[in-house]
């Protein structure tokens, strides 16, 4: 099972939470052909999971003209359960979410109607550029320029580390619009990507998925164009990156139990001596470290989640702190999995080499472990005594 029944028999889960987390597993069950082509065009791959995303509806709570509702607790399930069968699953269908929510909470009804039909049948590929070259998580730093003209602006500078810049249609990019210093004087925009002066440079990362760098060189873009209001791009991005910071972490616990599952398997089966690898005390210590970490990640995720779709004041506090141990302790689990299977988990294209790169990334993007403990350390200096 890619989901824990017994965690989603907690409280803290309602049926709904139940019936979503059956069907995606049933439909991950069913789509496996999706993922399971040879390596080699993971655009070409990620592009049809997204497609059939859209066909089956996982994606049509983005349109704002449906009546389907998904909190972050169903976001949560979803990305777990798909990040545990496969990487580009996850990352279709959380690039989607990510870069459609600033248009769900803060488009206009005309940019609404532009595009979120089209998100939602997946066809329309979307991506969320924030960090720079040299700006990550410093977005009170980010130093692309929107300068103002007659009608609209002129965008110049470069995006990277952007997820589907290679694919995607449509580009939300915050960039300084010098309505204020800092953060206040940032503005997102929506920019297709078909917009002169706008360049993708393919990234290749460790495992392999869309990844760009993105350039505007003189990139004009029309007043409509603005997301929100001009000189509330910090807000707009903090409020994304919140919420789906807990997703994360939700998708580190798939990989985590992925590779959970392939670990038990692997020390239960295979011979050493007169019995198995399983008899030996360091592996079963090993393996009830592994159980701990995993339990204590999912436990952490269904908190956050619940304290955002309950209104609880302090859910970005939690959010963070399920990012950072999800993504932290999945990343020892792959590691000790790798060390369990031996020069077998060393293998190109084995599931603990595939799930040792995936992970990796997790602990970095949507603010780094050392920028979550920051925020965390923070809050903890505001709690009263």
């Amino acid at each position: 099972m890619s989901l824990d029944e017994e965690i989603l028999a907690l409280p803290c889960y309602e049926e709904r939470h139940r019936d979503t987390a059956k069907r995606i597993q049933d439909w991950c069950a069913t789509n496996t052909a999706l993922w399971d082509e040879p390596a080699g065009d993971e655009a070409h791959t990620g592009r049809a999971i997204q497609r059939a995303l859209g066909r089956d509806g996982w994606l049509a709570f983005l349109d704002a003209d449906t009546e389907s509702e998904v909190d972050l607790r169903s976001l949560c399930l979803i990305r777990e359960a798909l990040a545990y069968h496969d990487d580009l699953a996850d990352n279709a269908f959380a690039i989607q979410a990510l870069a459609a929510r600033p248009i769900l909470r803060y488009g206009t009804e005309q940019q609404r109607r532009r595009y979120l039909p089209g998100i939602a049948a997946g066809e329309l590929v979307s991506s969320f550029a924030l960090s720079e070259p040299d700006r990550g998580s410093d977005l009170a730093g980010l130093t692309v320029r929107a300068d103002r003209v007659p009608g609209g602006y002129v965008l110049n500078g470069h995006k990277a580390w952007v997820a589907n810049g290679t694919i995607a249609g449509l580009h939300c990019v915050v960039a300084r619009t010098g309505e204020g210093p800092g953060p206040l004087g940032l503005t997102a925009f929506l920019v297709p990507a078909g917009t002169p002066g706008v360049r993708a440079e393919p990234i290749a990362l460790l495992a392999p998925r869309s990844c760009a760098q993105l350039t505007f060189e003189d990139c004009r873009v029309a007043d409509d164009a603005v997301l929100g209001r001009p000189g509330a791009g910090f807000v707009l991005a903090m409020d994304v990156l919140e919420r789906f910071r807990m997703t994360v972490g939700a998708a580190a616990v798939g990989f985590a139990r992925r590779a959970a599952v392939a670990a038990l398997s692997r020390a239960r089966t295979r011979p050493l001596g007169d019995g198995r690898l399983f008899d030996l005390p360091t592996i079963r210590a090993g393996l009830a470290d592994i159980e701990i970490k995993l339990n204590a990640a999912a436990l952490l995720v269904a908190r956050a989640a619940w304290a955002a779709d309950t209104g609880q004041r302090r859910f970005a506090h939690h959010s963070s702190i399920a990012k950072a141990h999800a993504t932290e302790a999945a990343q020892e689990i792959v590691d000790a999995t790798v060390q369990i299977f031996g020069a077998a988990g060393l293998v190109a294209g084995s599931v603990p080499e595939r799930l040792y790169r995936q992970i990796r990334s997790l602990r970095i993007y949507e603010g780094t472990t050392e920028i979550q403990k920051s925020v965390i350390a923070a809050g903890l200096a505001r709690r009263p005594n």
